[in-house]
Order: C-alpha cells, then sequence, then structure tokens
C-alpha cells in the first residue's frame, strides 16, 4: 500500500512539472532573458517574459512615422488576418516603439485604438532608450533619430516561438504575410 501510494505521489508530481511550460528552462537564445522593464499600452510595467508561452510576432515602430511604419503595421494587420482565429489567445502582436519619449503609454493606447488594434493579441511596447536599444540588437534591427521628429530604421518583422527563440524574420515593407501567418500558424499548432 505504502509503495502505490509513493508511486502515485511521484506520478502525480512528474505530470504537474511536465504541464507548466513557464518553469522549463530557457534556451539560451531567448528573448526572454532581457531583464529590461517594459510598459504597455494600459500603463501596465512588466518584464518581456510576461510575454512567455505565446508566439509573438513583432515589429519596431514610432507613432508619429508618416513612411514605412503605417505599411509596417499594414503588414502586421494582414498577418492577424491570415492567422486562425482559433490561435489568436495563443498569439501576440507586439508593437515596440523607437521613440519612448514621445510614445507614451496614452499615446501608445490612442494610437491601437484609433488603428483598430485594441484587441487582447495587441501588445504596445516602450522602455528607456537603452532597453529599446538591446532589444533592436537582439532583433538585428538598426535605428537612429534623425531629426528631432523622424527617425531611419530597419523594416523588420519577426517570429518568436513560446519560448522566446527566434524562428523567422521577414524584412522590408510588404512582407508575406501569408509567409509569416502560416509560422505562426504552424508554431501555435504544434505546442
Amino acid at each position: 500500500m505504502k509503495s502505490l501510494f509513493l508511486i502515485l505521489a511521484a506520478s502525480l508530481l512528474f505530470f504537474s512539472c511536465e504541464q507548466d511550460n513557464t518553469k522549463k528552462e530557457l534556451p539560451s537564445d531567448s528573448i526572454f532573458h532581457l531583464t529590461s522593464q517594459w510598459q504597455d499600452q494600459r500603463n501596465q510595467s512588466y518584464l518581456l517574459n510576461t510575454l512567455r508561452g505565446k508566439t509573438l510576432v513583432v515589429v519596431m515602430i514610432y507613432t508619429s512615422c508618416k513612411t514605412a511604419c503605417p505599411i509596417l503595421v499594414a503588414d502586421m494587420k494582414r498577418i492577424e488576418r491570415q492567422i486562425r482565429p482559433a490561435y489568436l489567445d495563443e498569439v501576440s502582436l507586439v508593437l515596440v516603439s523607437i521613440d519612448p519619449e514621445t510614445d507614451t503609454p496614452e499615446r501608445l493606447a490612442e494610437f491601437a485604438q484609433t488603428g483598430g488594434m485594441d484587441a487582447p493579441q495587441w501588445v504596445f511596447l516602450r522602455s528607456d532608450e537603452a532597453a529599446t536599444q538591446e532589444f533592436a540588437n537582439v532583433l538585428s534591427m538598426k535605428y537612429k533619430k534623425i531629426s528631432p521628429v523622424d527617425f531611419s530604421h530597419s523594416n523588420i518583422i519577426s517570429v518568436f516561438n513560446p519560448d522566446g527563440e527566434l524562428i523567422l524574420q521577414e524584412e522590408g515593407t510588404g512582407i508575406n504575410a501569408e509567409k509569416v501567418a502560416g509560422k505562426v500558424n504552424e508554431t501555435v499548432k504544434g505546442n
């Protein structure tokens, strides 16, 4: 009887550990190792690892941009439309500001609402300049302030698996949204 109880207890412990994805060790190249503090469009502060467990589609923009960023935002919306609706709870569409001085949480919330991106899967983030630059470096994304209101920047959309590993990058505006959404759907289905 005692041995049966021990086997049952060990099995229960094994299966409860097996189910908790957040306790599993992160891969060495996970973005969730970054420890910087971020704010979202709801003015909530948190670490990037708060997004762990979801497939992430990430782009860096700034809300006052009138050239490439509107195209990148349109690309993100096209990606969202091609993600299976049943999978949207497992996905975060993350827009990270390269202009945290202008892109306050209030400004990000207004931008999200005006752009029809206020559903739960849309996450707008800002941090300080050092954290923003660190995040851009992880994405191999370059940006530079060229005037008080304008930036020159790379146009990259990145997909990360639920453990924060980069699994796809598309560069340029007008990217292949079908390819990106296909990778997202494949990743969510595989988890």
